[in-house]
């Protein structure tokens, strides 16, 4: 994790690396502290066993979703939900969250073991005392660690109840986002692809795309390059090759792409205070294409404008998945 302070405000990278919206993109990364600027050199290709060991750890990391989404009602709180996937971590699937006392320099310890965003909540909202109520709407962000030091990494959202119009809408065209973009996903293409596309249906869905967090590299390591920015011009940025490994984490505003940092130094909120969305998978670029890692039995499926080898393989994928066990 690091942070940076640019025109009076922090910013810093967590479960996605933060960016300056000013900068060009082969200029962002030497904006982030600890973070090296995005070269061919830095990114990291994963061998057939690292990429084994992703396979697990991401799928992982997603049926820790699919177990908590029965528990999401109105009337429980975020910390109970915490509580919940702290214990299927260490007591089902034996792995470590890897935000619980995660640490930058000069901050508190993140003090939960996911993080909860709570309708204008944008990301790392920190679970708590908080109530869900009839409509709300909420992201939960999941990153294990597996005993052999693999990172698995994803969020997605859910609706308390039957949401509002605007709320089911938001949802979904953020999810249609990151399909979009994780369909330009193949050997050759450029990172800027998948911003471009990302950045082109949400605008014009009348939303907004945040700026300041992308998606990451991942692996041994929570944070790799290289960075995936959710907005950008097709055939910019680095090439995409075989064997790399990184998220797609677009965050969708309601209104505009605004947001500032809540007192606890952690929670980012939208400006504005309308609503946020967003949905998280862990991508393989493989020979073919691409392969997505965050796959379980209960996760959304592609949403029906996106077709295609890739979309057809993820949906027969999902449907033979077993279901994740339960607590004992």
């Amino acid at each position: 994790m690091s942070s940076h302070r640019i025109s009076g405000v922090k910013f810093r990278y967590y479960s996605c690396f933060i960016i300056c919206p000013s900068v060009p993109y082969a200029l962002a990364s030497c904006l982030c502290l600890y973070a090296a600027p995005t070269t061919p050199m830095s990114i990291i290709i994963k061998n057939p066993q690292e990429i084994e060991e992703m396979r697990l750890a991401c799928r992982l990391a997603a049926e820790v979703l699919d177990f908590i989404g029965p528990y999401v009602k109105a009337g429980i709180t975020t910390g109970e939900l915490d509580r919940l996937c702290a214990d299927y971590m260490r007591n089902v699937q034996h792995t470590t969250s890897a935000t619980l006392h995660y640490q930058p320099p000069g901050y508190p310890p993140y003090p939960a073991s996911v993080c909860i965003s709570l309708n204008h909540q944008v990301c790392h909202g920190i679970p708590g005392p908080k109530t869900l109520k009839k409509d709300d709407i909420l992201n939960i962000d999941v990153t294990v660690i597996t005993p052999n030091g693999f990172f698995g990494d994803n969020s997605r959202m859910f609706i308390v109840g039957d949401g509002s119009i605007l709320a089911r809408r938001l949802c979904q065209v953020a999810l249609e986002c990151m399909w979009l973009g994780i369909a330009t996903v193949r050997a050759g293409a450029r990172l800027g692809d998948i911003g471009h596309a990302i950045q082109r249906h949400a605008e014009g869905n009348g939303f907004s795309v945040v700026r300041e967090f992308c998606g990451h590299g991942i692996g041994r390591h929570f944070h790799e390059d290289p960075q995936v920015l959710h907005y950008g011009k097709p055939g910019s940025g680095p090439e995409l090759r075989p064997g790399m490994i990184f998220t797609i984490e677009p965050m969708i505003n309601a209104g505009q792409a605004a947001i500032t940092e809540l007192p606890d130094g952690w929670t980012i909120v939208t400006k504005d205070r309308k609503l946020s969305a967003q949905w998280e998978h862990t991508i393989l670029v493989t020979e073919t294409g691409a392969e997505v890692l965050t796959l379980s039995a209960a996760c959304e499926p592609p949403p029906k404008l996106i077709s295609g080898p890739l979309a057809d393989s993820t949906r027969t994928t999902i449907e033979t998945l077993p279901s994740a066990p339960p607590l004992p």
